[in-house]
């Protein structure tokens, strides 16, 4: 019976790299039911961060990067051969599933992420990331911007009113109103990064009777990323 399985053959190229982006399903009302601080909520970036880890140590990605209910890793080398129905289900399944042991909380229902396979070549990958840190800027807009009007209007007459709103717009409100967005903390506006650095580690040489220099890889969970540029993505060893 085998044989009536639905694309599991299905590989991605080798020899390709790919980004597999995950999104929360239906977080709005994820975030109602646990009554998340709004515009931010620091525990739930505290939980993606942690989901994130555990991505990365599992499954060995060269970048993953977040923010809202978004993850992207981008990975080289491919778990499961490349299979396409592999990676979409199991690492789905390993970030809802690590998603609630981090939270540690009663879920009404029980969250999940959806999968999706990008492959890409080296030269995009700076313009995709770029792309989702823009889109983390529009969020942290967007979420800044609501959260006001909301605090001084109906539900129902903030939502009128951003509809008309561009990203400028919103920005000024905020601003006239002693809300600078310069001031809010670097992840909210940029997201996360986690990749693999090199620290610095300084021991003692009993044979030769001297200090010596030597370097350690570890995984660094970066909530202080800069804009995303190719000089960012060389220092990091994710383009060359």
């Amino acid at each position: 019976m085998k044989e009536y399985e639905v694309y599991s053959s299905l590989k991605v190229p080798k020899n390709s790299k790919i980004i597999m982006r995950l999104d929360g399903r239906s977080f709005h009302s994820l975030a109602r039911d646990l009554e998340l601080t709004k515009p931010y909520d620091d525990n739930f970036y505290k939980v993606m961060s942690q989901v994130c880890r555990g991505l990365f140590e599992e499954f060995s990605p060269l970048f993953i990067y977040t923010f809202s209910d978004e993850i992207s890793l981008l990975f080289d080398k491919l778990p499961f051969d490349g299979r396409v129905e592999k990676l979409n289900s199991v690492i789905a399944s390993f970030t809802s599933s690590s998603f609630v042991m981090h939270y540690n909380r009663e879920f009404k229902k029980p969250p999940a992420f959806d999968s999706r396979i990008i492959p890409i070549n080296d030269g995009d990958i700076l313009e995709y990331f770029k792309w989702r840190q823009d889109e983390s800027w529009r969020n942290c807009v967007n979420s800044h911007g609501i959260s006001y009007l909301k605090s001084n209007y109906p539900d129902n007459v903030a939502n009128d009113k951003i509809k008309g709103m561009n990203l400028n717009d919103i920005h000024e409100l905020l601003f006239q109103n002693g809300i600078n967005l310069n001031d809010v903390e670097t992840y909210k506006k940029r997201g996360i990064g986690v990749y693999r650095k090199n620290k610095k580690v300084v021991g003692f040489n009993k044979k030769e009777n001297k200090n010596q220099v030597s370097y350690r890889s570890h995984i660094c969970i970066d909530c202080e990323i800069p804009k995303f540029s190719e000089e960012f993505f060389k220092e990091i060893n994710v383009i060359k």
